[in-house]
């Protein structure tokens, strides 16, 4: 008897299964066509295998959303999800593996930049040929793709540097309305602003000066922060950053010339999934080589123990000042791109929920790291919309799990892990 319950036994299956080990052994290579794959289903036979499954048409959000809506069509959301993305990306991860391994064994030997492209181009692919199968996958993936960007840029504050900022929503705000001016001056025939000042053709090329002027004129902002504030010590930072929120947010409701409490429309449509994927991507790099440089080095040691590294001859002060604008502008460039993804952009998005949702994301993903704060925006962004059905309960939902985060996982879940794209893209053992 003892012999046929060890066999039995879940614990005894799942070691024999092996599946934290069989996963470590496909190269992200796999994972990447994998995904691939399955969209390539998806668009073939989704729809007609949607309503097989007694399903209106195919999810647009994996079946969460169906799920949640309507109780009773789970089997059919459940069954759909296994066999569209599921069962392809398991099939080919599983029988694939060696071979997928042997082949980025190639790209990388014959150049770690190409393999790189390689990876990023299938990455695109896939987000493209997923988000082309409706509209709102398509806000779903730039919006994400935006949450990464704001992420990653109040991680330099909040975890390299220790400090604790409220002021993003604000920088973001700064961002938005300085890209949106920009863009609709010059290039848009609009009540406020009056007739285009330059022809519209030209207008694309001239956005990611737009993008620029946003994020610097967000970094002149946290100027007004960044001067009295690190005069001081302590939490001194938090309570300025956060009235410096609202001071903007009551700034731009009084400022008729943009809109004041109506808000500002009339962007244009410019922020196209490749532009949003690209500013992402090199906002990665330029965060990641900020962090990992000499100057990223210092701002560990200043958020370690300031005192000691003043005395190591690190101008703390200075340290500080550029990590600050430098993150700033970054959630300043995210701010007119998320004006130009809605075209229309109204200082009450910029409050206290928004500041909440950021935090979120930096704080469940995991400080001090350039990984935690990519996981932590697609996380929360995506349960965020797949939590929508229930309206005003995700509110209660997201916050407890952040609870249980924080006491189990007090430092996020991908906390102090460096990023390293080589090691990513190297073949498993």
């Amino acid at each position: 008897m003892e012999v046929i319950s060890e066999k039995l036994s879940p614990a005894s299956m799942l070691s024999k299964l092996n599946i934290r080990a069989w996963v470590a052994r496909v190269p992200l290579l796999g994972w990447l066509i994998g995904a691939l794959v399955a969209v390539g289903l998806e668009m073939a036979i989704g729809t007609p295998l949607a309503r097989g499954l007694g399903l209106s048409k195919a999810p647009v959000l994996f079946g969460f959303v169906i799920m949640l809506k309507k109780p009773l069509l789970i089997p059919g959301a459940a069954l759909y999800l296994l066999l569209i993305y599921l069962l392809p990306i398991g099939l080919i991860a599983r029988f694939g593996s060696a071979l997928l391994n042997r082949l980025s064994a190639k790209l990388v030997d014959f150049s770690t930049v190409f393999s790189i492209l390689i990876h990023l181009a299938l990455l695109y692919l896939v987000l493209h040929l997923w988000s082309g199968l409706s509209d709102y996958r398509v806000l779903v993936v730039k919006l994400t793709l935006i949450a990464v960007i704001v992420t990653l840029s109040l991680n330099v504050i909040n975890g390299y540097m220790g400090e604790f900022s409220c002021s993003h929503p604000g920088f973001m705000a700064l961002g938005a309305y300085g890209a949106s001016v920009f863009t609709v001056s010059l290039f848009v025939n609009d009540k406020l602003f009056g007739a285009a000042l330059l022809p519209a053709a030209i207008g694309p090329f001239f956005f990611p000066i737009a993008l620029f002027a946003g994020g610097l004129l967000a970094s002149i902002g946290a100027l007004v922060v960044a001067i009295p504030s690190f005069r001081t010590r302590g939490d001194y930072l938090a309570i300025i950053s956060l009235a410096f929120m609202f001071i903007v947010k009551s700034l731009i409701e009084n400022l008729e010339v943009v809109g004041g409490p109506r808000g500002l429309g009339s962007q244009p449509d410019w922020a196209n999934l490749p532009t949003v994927f690209l500013t992402t991507v090199l906002c990665i790099w330029v965060i990641n080589n900020f962090v990992r440089s000499t100057l990223g080095k210092a701002l560990n040691a200043v958020r370690d123990n300031e005192m000691a590294a003043d005395a190591m001859t690190v101008n703390t002060r200075r340290t500080k000042f550029v990590a600050f604008l430098f993150a700033a502008f970054w959630a300043g460039v995210a701010g007119g791109l998320f004006a130009h993804v809605l075209r229309y952009v109204n200082p009450s998005t910029f409050g206290i929920q928004k500041l909440a949702e950021v935090l979120a994301m930096v704080y469940f993903g995991g400080l001090n790291s350039v990984y935690g704060a990519i996981v932590g925006a697609t996380s929360i962004s995506l349960l965020g919309e797949a939590l929508r059905p229930l309206e005003i309960f995700k509110w209660i939902i997201i916050p407890l799990l952040l609870i249980l985060v924080m006491i189990f996982r007090p430092t996020g879940l991908i906390a102090f892990k460096e990023f390293d794209v080589r090691q990513l893209i190297q073949p498993k053992k």
